[in-house]
């Protein structure tokens, strides 16, 4: 059984969506194939590799070894093809890149049409993210490259680059707190606020600030996801907390008014771009990891 069999694409696939059926939706095989080859694949070695249950399929500890086995195999497959296409002097293929939601509008997306027009070439594709799972994304092989809130410290992840954001109100432009340049934290006890919940990376910065400044906030609403909390301020329930990084487009378009939070206690919301040190990139990869270089050093995006 060849190591790069057809086998070891359905076994990976299954064993990663955890029943033939999402499998085959997400190979565009036949079922009835897929079950076919891991059947056969069973057969040949000689144990069963899925515990078949009700709810789905669920690895074997045999299964569970040629799982990481041949997601290594797989890793170094495409190391060796990308050392072959470097070697040939292309510039094209696909990348894959994590990203939170906070990055689905502003400088992201004008990059990559940017990219389009230098680089037609490579095919982009984006991961829109938790930001508690863009780390794993990136570490397990799933994406090339990952764009990160507040990176935490782990073997193999590597920051290339970061940009700061400082955390601050958000309100209407015609709103009194508009027209301060900054702001203490305490201003919140002053009027109604919408506030940030996990897992937004900033909800921890501001809990603990809440917690140093032995100040309990009555929030008029709480929501876990960004768009929600600059809708909720746009239809005047109150102020909302988030980054610059959250509203740098409806700021420049005179949609909402952003104050920083001048506490000195308070860290600002990091924005890392991060790889994995220990993986051969592609020539494609390094091409789009230079852009966003690029662009973390620009005052457009601060």
């Amino acid at each position: 059984m060849p190591v790069f069999s057809r086998f070891l694409r359905y076994f990976l696939a299954v064993a990663q969506h955890g029943s033939i059926r999402r499998a085959s939706e997400h190979l565009r095989i036949a079922a009835s194939a897929i079950d076919r080859q891991i059947l056969q694949g069973e057969e040949s070695l000689g144990t069963p590799l899925f515990e078949r249950l009700p709810t789905g399929l669920r690895l074997t500890a045999t299964g569970e070894l040629l799982y990481a086995h041949g997601k290594q195999w797989s890793r170094d497959l495409t190391n060796m093809c990308v050392q072959i296409e470097d070697m040939r002097g292309l510039r094209r293929g696909q990348v894959d890149i994590a990203v939170p939601d906070a990055l689905t509008r502003g400088f992201l997306p004008r990059l990559l049409r940017a990219m389009r027009t230098t680089h037609p070439g490579i095919t982009i594709c984006t991961h829109v993210l938790d930001n508690s799972r863009i780390q794993n994304a990136l570490i397990d092989g799933s994406v090339d490259v990952a764009l990160l809130l507040n990176p935490t410290h782990a073997r193999g992840l590597l920051v290339r680059a970061h940009k700061d954001f400082p955390l601050g109100f958000v309100c209407l432009p015609n709103h009194p707190v508009a027209e301060r340049k900054s702001a203490r934290f305490s201003l919140a006890m002053n009027y109604p606020m919408i506030m940030p919940e996990a897992p937004l990376a900033l909800q921890r910065q501001i809990e603990i600030l809440e917690i140093d400044s032995n100040l309990d906030i009555q929030a008029a609403a709480t929501s876990d996801n960004i768009q929600m909390i600059k809708s909720l301020v746009r239809e005047g329930i109150g102020l909302g907390i988030l980054s610059a990084l959250d509203v740098m487009d409806e700021v420049t378009r005179g949609e909402l008014a952003f104050i920083p939070i001048s506490n000195h206690d308070l860290s600002p919301l990091t924005l890392a771009l991060c790889v994995d040190h220990s993986r051969q990139l592609s020539g494609a990869a390094r091409l789009v990891i230079s852009e966003l270089e690029k662009e973390f050093l620009s005052p457009a995006a601060q």
